[in-house]
């Protein structure tokens, strides 16, 4: 049976100590992490960037209820669209403070 450069690699790192194999495991998720952070707005608020319709901007969803059919929907709900605020960053700035006054109440 041949083996692949890779594989010899992978069972040399098995048979090492575990301190260097934490070690390299560290070093590959951080590689990973730095070529696509993601970033989280808030609790409630969630990114659409939806081309088909050319939707782009923040939707903002707060506490459920049941409805008179029995199904559940959002009590607090509002869209701050990009084109409306003036960009990614004024809408989420704009979303943050609607959140905050709705949870204020």
């Amino acid at each position: 049976m041949v083996r692949s450069k890779t594989t010899k690699a992978k069972s040399a790192s098995r048979k090492s100590t575990g301190s260097s194999r934490t070690a390299s495991r560290t070093a590959s998720r951080s590689k990973t992490a730095a070529s696509a952070p993601r970033r989280r707005a808030a609790p409630g608020i969630s990114r659409i960037d939806q081309e088909a319709t050319r939707t782009h901007g923040y939707f903002v969803r707060l506490g459920y209820e049941r409805t008179s059919q029995g199904t559940w929907r959002p009590r607090h709900r509002a869209f701050f669209g990009d084109a409306s605020y003036g960009g990614k960053t004024k809408a989420l700035r704009a979303a943050k403070e609607w959140l905050a006054e709705v949870t204020d109440d």
